[in-house]
């Protein structure tokens, strides 16, 4: 299917990014999604506990959003796919880009995109 697929990893992270809050990190990603314009239809999120990160996807229409944080390293990765199948989704998935980049604010970041699969014919 065609898409686009960014991969991020995050390095030196603002050392207030939500790195403990399942709740609090799920809001403001699902937040994101919605005012990119892409359609949330599910959630699941996990708090390690204790000194430990989160990690959770949302379920998206279009595909998906994870997140996975590491607070003893303050570094974070996520990634975006969306499906172009019925629409170009692509700036979508750049806007939720940004916002996780502004939440976490990243000394270093890594971002990595792909263009998967092929347009219907």
């Amino acid at each position: 299917m065609n898409g686009l697929h960014i991969l991020a990893d995050l390095h030196g992270c603002a050392a207030d990014a939500p790195w403990f809050d399942a709740e609090a990190l799920s809001a403001h990603c699902e937040a994101f999604a919605l005012e990119a314009g892409l359609t949330v239809v599910g959630r699941h999120w996990h708090a390690f506990g204790g000194e430990g990160g989160v990690t959770g996807v949302v379920l998206l229409a279009e595909s998906h959003l994870t997140v996975h944080t590491w607070p003893e390293l303050r570094a974070a990765t996520f990634d975006v796919y969306v499906c172009n199948f019925s629409a170009d989704n692509s700036a979508k998935a750049e806007a939720v880009c940004t916002a996780l980049l502004e939440l976490f604010r990243p000394g270093q970041s890594q971002i990595r995109r792909i263009e998967r699969g092929s347009a219907p014919r």
